[in-house]
C-alpha cells in the first residue's frame, strides 16, 4: 500500500498537534517521521511513530521542552535536552555544529538528556544538504553483548559520517548490530529470514531467526570484536563529551531516554581537487565486478536517494495494519 508523502505527513502532525506540539514542532517532527518513510527507513519513521506516541503520553518525551546550552569551549558545545523530543533536539544541535563549523571550520556539539532521534541518518543529510561533512552518534540502552560476553552491556550506537557531493551525498548510517533492533523487528514482523546471521540464538548459535535472535538478546556486532569495541568509545565520547548519562545508566530505568549525543561538522575546501576525489573514489569503488549476475556496487546513500524518488514518484509504501494504527490515533 502505498501513500502520498504529503498525506503521511499531515496524518503525523494531526497527531502531534493533539498531543500538545506547537504547530512549528509538530511540522518539523511530521516532516522527519514522513522523510524517514519516504527513504525507505520504516523502523524509524511509520512504524516507529506510535511507539513515539507512547513515549510522549508516558511522560518520558517533553514537548514543551527547549534544549539549553550548559557550556562553552572554543568551538565546542555542550547542551541539556531536557528530555524533548529526540528529533527536535537532534535537528537544532546540528544546525548549531553547521554554524559553528562556518565560523571555525570544525565544530563539536555535544548533547545530554535528550531522546532517541530516530533515523540517525536525517542528521547526516542535513550536513551534507548545508555543504558540511557530518559526523554524529548515540549511546543507547544496553541491548548488545559485548564480544565474548552473553549480557547485554553495550549500547547499539549508531554512527553517521556524510560527505556533501553534488551528484548526491555519501551518507554512511550504520548501527553497531549487524542489524538494528528496528529491523529485526521488521523482518520478525513479516516472518522473514535474515539474509546473513544476525545473531545467536538461545543456544548460542549463529541464527537468521530474527525472533530467535530478538528473544536471546545476542546481537551479532559489525566486524565481531571490532564492532564491540566501537560500541564501547561511541559510549564513552557521547557520554564525556557531553557529560550525560552512559549506556550503563541510561539501562537502569530500563526505558530509553535521557541519552547522549555528538554532532561534529566539518567544512571542506570544495574546489576542483575535492570534489575530482570524491567521484575518482567512488568510480573506482564501482569497477569492482558484482558478486552475482545483474548486481551493481552502490556507496552509502545512493539506494535511499533511488528508493527516495520512487516514493515521491509512486507514494510512500506503508504497512497497512500500522497506517490503520496512526489513522486511529
Amino acid at each position: 500500500m502505498r501513500i502520498p508523502f504529503e498525506k503521511l505527513k499531515s496524518e503525523f502532525k494531526r497527531v502531534l498537534l493533539s498531543l500538545h506540539f506547537t504547530e512549528e514542532k509538530a511540522e518539523l517532527c511530521a516532516t522527519i517521521f514522513a522523510e524517514n518513510s519516504r527513504d525507505g527507513v520504516y523502523t524509524h519513521g511509520l512504524n516507529r511513530f506510535p511507539v513515539f506516541v507512547e513515549f510522549v503520553k508516558e511522560g518520558l518525551v517533553n514537548p514543551d521542552a527547549e534544549p539549553t546550552k550548559e557550556n562553552a569551549i572554543g568551538s565546542l558545545e555542550q547542551w541539556n535536552g531536557n528530555l524533548g523530543a529526540g528529533i527536535l533536539n537532534a535537528r537544532f544541535c546540528m544546525a548549531r555544529a553547521i554554524e559553528l563549523a562556518k565560523e571555525n571550520g570544525i565544530s563539536c556539539v555535544a548533547l545530554k538528556n535528550t531522546n532517541h532521534w530516530m533515523r540517525a541518518g536525517a542528521y547526516g543529510w542535513q550536513a551534507a544538504e548545508a555543504g558540511f561533512i557530518g559526523i554524529c552518534f548515540t549511546n543507547t540502552i544496553a541491548n548488545l553483548p559485548p564480544w565474548g560476553g552473553i549480557d547485554p552491556r553495550l549500547g547499539n550506537n549508531p554512527l553517521v559520517i556524510a560527505i556533501p557531493r553534488k551528484d548526491g551525498h555519501v551518507v554512511l548510517d550504520m548501527a553497531i548490530s549487524q542489524y538494528s533492533v528496528g529491523k529485526l523487528n521488521q523482518y520478525k514482523s513479516n516472518n522473514e529470514e535474515l539474509p546473513l546471521p544476525g545473531g545467536y540464538d538461545a543456544s548460542g548459535q549463529l541464527s537468521t531467526h530474527a525472533a530467535a535472535i530478538l528473544e536471546s538478546k545476542r546481537l551479532l556486532p559489525v566486524g565481531f570484536w571490532k564492532g564491540s569495541g566501537l560500541s564501547l568509545v561511541l559510549d564513552l565520547l557521547a557520554t564525556v563529551l557531553s557529560q550525560g548519562n552512559s549506556t550503563a545508566k541510561i539501562t537502569e530505568s530500563e526505558r530509553e531516554s535521557g541519552v547522549s549525543q555528538v554532532f561534529i561538522c566539518i567544512k571542506p575546501d570544495s574546489n576542483a581537487y575535492t570534489q575530482q576525489a570524491i567521484e575518482d573514489i567512488i568510480a573506482y569503488t564501482k569497477t569492482s565486478q558484482p558478486e552475482h549476475e545483474g548486481g551493481s556496487i552502490s556507496y552509502p546513500g545512493e539506494n535511499t536517494l533511488k528508493t527516495r524518488e520512487k516514493s515521491l514518484k509512486e507514494g510512500v509504501l506503508v504497512d497497512e495494519c500500522i497506517w490503520a494504527k496512526v489513522l486511529a490515533l
